[in-house]
């Protein structure tokens, strides 16, 4: 006979600090999986004087580390890819229970994208930081002789950078801050999102194999509001580095500006999908439905705004509401799985508000709107996990809340419009400007149409990203911009030297 074993207790975290852990001096909370509402493991309160220690670490660090040759750093980086790569199978089952990210998502869209940044950064740590100037005459003074003055820019460490990310993808948002930094020669201390913080204390693991310096990396943790209040407001942060929502970005850089700290604020989005009348379906139509198949919705560049010449609407709205009747959703860990739960209780709530608040102005729900629909091979379990099915509502008009505000989840809504001059209205419409899309089986005139809306990205018929083209948005959706050698940009200062030959 024999019994099932007795399930370990969920572990509780260390914070990393200059190379090390220690205990968080609030204590801990529980970190509880999105798919199941299990805990699966307990995370570090901060208290103020851990993110002190952290800072001050950070501090230290920077002296050596700014100081560090390039070739120097890249190794770091590189071996911090390598040791990341190895650790890929602990990563994947971690990243899957604490964000509820599906396979495909979890084990193709984390560890190997987030490897790849830091070897992206290693290559960008060695790439020129000095720009030389034209040589400019100059006259004799009473003061100074005449002759020509020489100058270059150079492109300097800022110094100690805090970033803050966001839960959709940890890790990943995480390594597109922290590669880039350290690659410019700045030291970093990372306050992760609090609903899914292990897979971003477990890269301290990954820095000890990888025999980083102590200090260039340090993490905090917190379940609210004050350990990322704390960076901000430390005097000996340099730098703030946000993914998140507008209405904490704005917080952090009116709290930030007290000490005038050099901002990179990459905030919401309200995705504009156009589709011109001479749109080919089969392209648009799956870009659209991405909103709902890639990570429940949970990203803000999704195009959840579907803008449609009235000569097709009736068209694509049939079209999206079988591309949605078709995503299987369910339990993360099945591999037929396409749309598991969103983060926590309380998003799910808020997007389900969402949903009966456009039903109530006059929206049509075509699709969706439950918590839960699974497939055969993945039943439902009542009561489990925080799903929202793929919505889908129709008739909404650009003043609805729905239409305006980020809902960060699996809800797309249909806007007709006449001509193109109606639809760039709409689609400017919102405080946002992070990301649209155009489609058009006449790219001239998708170009030409991209060049009027106000936002930092725009696809031609497609909604695949580039890693090399900056990224970030126009008006609420953020300030700065990094991706790419872009990102180097973001994570320094320029200094002029000039003298006189």
């Amino acid at each position: 006979m024999t019994t099932d074993p007795v399930p370990s207790p969920p572990a509780t975290h260390r914070l990393f600090v200059n190379g090390g852990w220690r205990q968080g001096g609030d204590g801990s909370y529980p970190v509880v999986n999105p798919s199941t509402e299990q805990v699966v493991g307990h995370a570090p309160e901060a208290s103020a004087a851990d993110v002190e220690a952290a800072v001050a670490a950070a501090r230290e660090a920077f002296d050596s580390w700014s100081r560090t040759g390039a070739a120097e750093r890249a190794a770091v980086l590189n071996r911090v890819a390598d040791a990341l790569l190895a650790r890929n199978d602990e990563f994947v089952p971690l990243l899957q229970a604490e964000t509820g990210a599906t396979i495909r998502v979890a084990s193709s869209m984390q560890v190997p994208v987030a490897a790849e940044r830091f070897r992206r950064y290693a290559r960008g740590a060695l790439e020129a930081a000095v720009t030389p100037l034209a040589p400019y005459p100059v006259a004799a003074t009473p003061l100074a002789a005449g002759g020509l003055t020489s100058a270059v820019a150079v492109r300097r460490p800022v110094g100690v950078v805090g970033c803050i990310t966001s839960y959709n993808f940890p890790i990943v948002n995480l390594a597109g801050k922290l590669a880039p930094a350290l690659a410019m020669g700045n030291t970093v201390v990372a306050k992760p999102a609090p609903q899914d913080p292990l897979g971003c204390l477990k890269l301290g693991e990954v820095f000890e194999d990888a025999g980083a310096p102590p200090g260039i990396f340090n993490v905090v943790t917190g379940s609210g509001a004050a350990t990322g209040a704390a960076l901000v407001a430390s005097a000996e942060v340099d730098m703030i580095s946000f993914t998140g929502s507008t209405a904490v970005g704005r917080r952090i850089a009116a709290d930030g500006g007290h000490t005038m700290k050099r901002m990179l604020l990459e905030l919401g989005g309200k995705g504009a999908g156009i589709v011109l009348e001479d749109a080919d379906l089969r392209t648009a139509v799956p870009a659209i439905g991405s909103a709902w198949a890639f990570h429940s919705g949970q990203i803000c560049t999704a195009p959840t705004r579907a803008l449609v010449h009235e000569s097709r609407y009736e068209e694509v709205v049939a079209g999206l509401a079988r591309y949605a009747a078709a995503l299987a959703v369910g339990d993360p860990l099945s591999p037929s799985t396409v749309v598991g739960p969103v983060i926590t209780a309380l998003h799910r709530d808020r997007i389900e508000s969402y949903i009966a608040g456009a039903v109530a102005e006059g929206a049509r729900l075509v699709v969706g709107g439950t918590r839960k629909e699974h497939t055969a091979d993945s039943p439902a379990l009542p009561g489990t996990g925080f799903y929202v099915a793929p919505t889908l509502l129709a008739e909404v008009t650009p003043r609805m809340a729905v239409a305006r505000e980020e809902v960060f989840g699996p809800v797309v809504v249909v806007i007709p419009f006449r001509d193109e001059e109606e639809a760039v209205a709409i689609a400017n419409s919102t405080d946002f400007g992070l990301y649209d899309y155009v489609f058009s089986a006449d790219t001239a005139r998708a170009y030409a149409l991209a060049a009027r809306l106000r936002t930092g990205n725009v696809g031609i018929n497609t909604a695949q990203r580039h890693p090399e083209t900056p990224f970030g948005g126009f008006k609420q959706s953020g300030v700065g911009r990094d991706g790419g050698s872009y990102g180097l940009s973001a994570y320094s200062e320029l200094q002029s030297l000039v003298w006189q030959s």
